[in-house]
């Protein structure tokens, strides 16, 4: 049961990863990050907050800071409870930015992350500490709105080592 679970998790985050894709051809607007277009690092701090969902980085509300540079961090955490079940998780990755232009930027990631699922004293989660190590890009949805995607190999602390997608979306403010 379990891994049928997993397998159609992975498999609707592989069609969002597609989804994401196959938008990109279609952007063509400002990032709102701070910064001279062509310049790869941010020449100010810049906030976000947005939804992301990802093995390695979390799920759930998300912030992210650019700090002055080529560096940005993000924190995730979600929290669900009904009954006597809980499912929560809370993570972080950082993100060091390759190239950056106009209307994206990509960048080299890494992230952590830890899930719980079950009664309040026991972790159903098969593997609920994550670490993962990839690439990513961030695309301009409009003046102040960007969507990010993500390609981390990520571990799990059941020893599984999986190439998995991860994505958000985020408003920025000064």
């Amino acid at each position: 049961m379990g891994s049928n679970r997993i397998a159609g998790t992975r498999a609707r985050g592989l069609l969002v990863l597609v989804a994401f894709a196959l938008m990109c051809p279609a952007a063509a607007a400002q990032v709102s990050s701070p910064g001279e277009s062509g310049a790869v690092g941010f020449t100010r701090s810049a906030y976000g907050l947005g939804l992301f969902a990802g093995y390695a980085s979390g799920i759930g509300l998300s912030f992210r800071h650019h700090l002055p540079g080529r560096f940005s961090y993000q924190l995730t955490g979600g929290i669900i409870k009904q009954k006597d079940r809980l499912w929560y998780t809370f993570g972080a990755e950082g993100q060091f930015d390759l190239s950056r232009m106009s209307a994206y930027r990509v960048y080299v990631a890494a992230g952590a992350a830890y899930y719980f699922e079950g009664p309040e004293n026991h972790n159903e989660v098969e593997g609920p500490e994550r670490i993962g190590l990839g690439v990513g890009g961030e695309l301009s949805l409009g003046e102040r709105f960007t969507l990010e995607a993500d390609l981390l190999f990520t571990w799990f602390s059941d020893g599984t080592i999986l190439p998995l997608p991860q994505a958000g979306i985020y408003y920025y403010f000064d």
